[in-house]
């Protein structure tokens, strides 16, 4: 019974953020965002505690604090901001996954030539998401279109 009220919420939830795509991106972005200010005032609480033991590790874990503020201030106010941070983590995985498929591709040892060409149309779609979803309502759609499905999958799915 659980499951089918969650699933229940979940294509709810979906359909909301599709009419409103941004209801998809403002909360995530601010929980984001008040994550990674608490990850920052714990890396500029560790950097002053250790400036006494290492002085440089005790500077590099203020500054990355001070870094990790300015980013989680803003995911909280500049939504835009997060759908930025999101392309670039996917724009840079895809092009792992493009370096990798060809040097896969083009190694002779080992049969991994299906894999190779596998991670190189990955990586493509990877690099094709990315541009998309450097837009915060294109983000918010995705955001819709994962709950609805992940709520249809769980209500067809047996116990």
């Amino acid at each position: 019974m659980q499951k089918i009220g969650n699933a229940i919420v979940f294509i709810i939830l979906g359909l909301i953020i599709l009419a409103f795509p941004l209801l998809g991106i403002i909360p995530l972005s601010v929980l984001t965002g008040i994550s990674v200010l608490f990850l920052g005032i714990g890396l500029i609480l560790t950097g002053v505690s250790f400036i006494g033991e290492s002085a440089a590790m005790g500077i590099i874990d203020i500054i990355l604090g001070i870094l990790a503020l300015i980013l989680g201030i803003g995911f909280i106010f500049n939504p835009v901001l997060f759908s930025f941070v999101a392309a670039l983590f996917i724009f840079i995985a895809g092009i792992f996954l493009i370096i990798a498929g060809i040097f896969d591709t083009v190694n002779k040892a080992g049969g991994t030539r299906w894999l190779g060409i596998l991670n190189l149309v990955l990586g493509i779609i990877y690099l094709i998401v990315a541009y998309f979803i450097k837009d915060p309502l294109v983000l918010g759609v995705l955001i819709g279109l994962w709950l609805l499905i992940v709520g249809i999958l769980t209500l067809f799915q047996k116990e």
